[in-house]
């Protein structure tokens, strides 16, 4: 296993990683790789969509309501016709194809800030 390159405290800083409840889920019918659409509830920062390449864990009506971790300061990205505004944070699996979320493990005011 290889480990990526050292950063400063600085670097790290500029990651914002928030806590945010799903509120939808919709199959990504446009996706090269099976995904699903979904919609975020930050709190303050309002609701962003993501692309996340979750089917094979996940089933749409279990992802309603969990919460999870993102990075909301990244630029959007088009993924085929759908913009996605934030990075939804998983764990890959040994196969690099499976994607364990990562979220708190007690329930947390939407938009909280990881630090």
């Amino acid at each position: 296993m290889i480990i990526k390159p050292e950063i400063s405290w600085e670097d790290f800083e500029k990651i914002d990683i928030r806590c945010g409840t799903i509120v939808s889920v919709h199959d990504f019918e446009k996706a090269r790789n099976p995904s699903y659409q979904l919609e975020i509830d930050f709190g303050d920062l309002g609701i962003k969509k993501s692309s996340a390449q979750i089917t094979s864990l996940y089933k749409k009506e279990e992802l309603i309501g969990m919460q999870i971790l993102a990075v909301v300061n990244f630029p959007k990205k088009q993924i085929a016709n759908f913009f996605s505004e934030c990075l939804v944070l998983g764990v890959y699996g040994e196969n690099k194809k499976d994607v364990t979320l990562l979220m708190p493990s007690l329930p947390t005011k939407n938009g909280m800030q990881v630090g």
